[in-house]
């Protein structure tokens, strides 16, 4: 079960290398950087992370098919993949942030998604593409550069049930954000290996990958505190699309729901901090990785057990406590004991 760590580019360049070179040193697999509106650009993050870092992998978790061309992103991924030497991981979902602003219609996600690693991946071989589908479109061209590799993984990030059948027919890997609780994953890795067989693919071709909150203190509560205004987003939006919740008595009541629908994305969590008295900590426990080392540690293993492939690790410090550290405790201290 691989750890890997998600930065948001909301930390000064010279404090995201450090943290990547951390991650690095203290066992991470893999180093995303958020393609999110209106931070540090991811591209220009990752560039930066490639020239710091030997091991890691490096890709933008996630890009989408409509801020930025899919060409474009076959461009960045096959420039990021020679900088760190074969090192590129591409997410991509259908994204959100900054399409208000941008006045941006996402129109058909599954699909554009879908024609995206198409695209992509056409280019990546050195092809030269004409593309007219039903969401992306690319007149008879090709990069102007020979990629590295003509195959970079690609990874969707969903939490629909139509964005996880594209992904398991045509991608490397599927990403399930807030997907915490045992009984998620199992529900999650059925669904993908069910559209995995349809589609002629070997199941366990695919990884199943949790997108995670997570925070680790010598006090558990202080550790869930730290992310519960997170949980109180999840479920105040509306957009976590879950199949076990409700079976688990996780759902908040609609009375509660209306109070904060409609809040605009780019406020963050502060619309969503009235729902706080209602998030309990099995809320909490369903929907992040949070806790003390061995609560985490054993949070983990049930996941991996569950049939979870790894884990994409936000990090939020405890009150006190500096994200520099956590990431070396989830690294050197909780992740050994996952592994056994």
């Amino acid at each position: 079960m691989t750890l890997q760590l998600l930065l948001l580019g909301d930390a000064p360049i010279a404090q995201l290398v450090e943290r990547a070179k951390l991650a690095e040193a203290s066992g991470y697999s893999t180093v995303w950087v958020a393609d999110e509106r209106f931070y540090r650009e991811v591209y220009s993050c990752l560039g930066q992370l490639a020239a710091h870092t030997s091991n890691v992998l490096l890709g933008p978790c996630v890009t989408d098919p409509f801020a930025r061309h899919p060409a474009l992103t076959a461009m960045a991924i096959a420039t990021l993949d020679e900088i760190s030497a074969g090192r590129a991981i591409l997410g991509i979902g259908a994204g959100i942030s900054g399409f208000a602003e941008l006045g941006i219609d996402r129109r058909k996600p599954a699909r554009a998604m879908h024609e995206a690693i198409e695209l992509i991946r056409a280019l990546l071989r050195g092809e030269t593409v004409d593309f007219h589908g039903e969401a992306i479109t690319f007149n008879d061209g090709r990069l102007s550069f020979p990629p590295l590799r003509p195959e970079v993984p690609v990874y969707v990030a969903s939490n629909g049930p139509l964005g996880q059948r594209m992904a398991a027919e045509l991608a490397d890997g599927v990403i399930m954000e807030a997907c915490a609780s045992a009984a998620e994953v199992r529900a999650f890795r059925t669904a993908v290996e069910s559209a995995a067989r349809k589609a002629g693919r070997d199941p366990r071709a695919i990884q199943i990958i949790a997108r995670l909150n997570t925070c680790v203190a010598a006090d558990g509560r202080a550790a869930r505190d730290a992310v519960r205004p997170a949980v109180a987003r999840y479920l105040g939006a509306g957009r976590l699309r879950s199949r076990s919740a409700a079976a688990q008595g996780l759902v908040l009541p609609a009375d509660a729901l209306a109070t904060v629908a409609g809040a605009a994305y780019a406020v963050g969590v502060t619309p969503y901090l009235p729902l706080l008295p209602l998030i309990t900590d099995r809320h909490v426990d369903a929907f992040t990785l949070a806790g003390t080392i061995d609560e985490v540690a054993e949070h983990a293993v049930a996941l991996r057990e569950a049939g979870a492939d790894g884990v994409i690790a936000r990090l939020f410090p405890p009150k006190g406590g500096t994200i520099e550290e956590t990431i070396v405790t989830l690294g050197s201290e909780v992740w050994p004991r996952v592994l056994g």
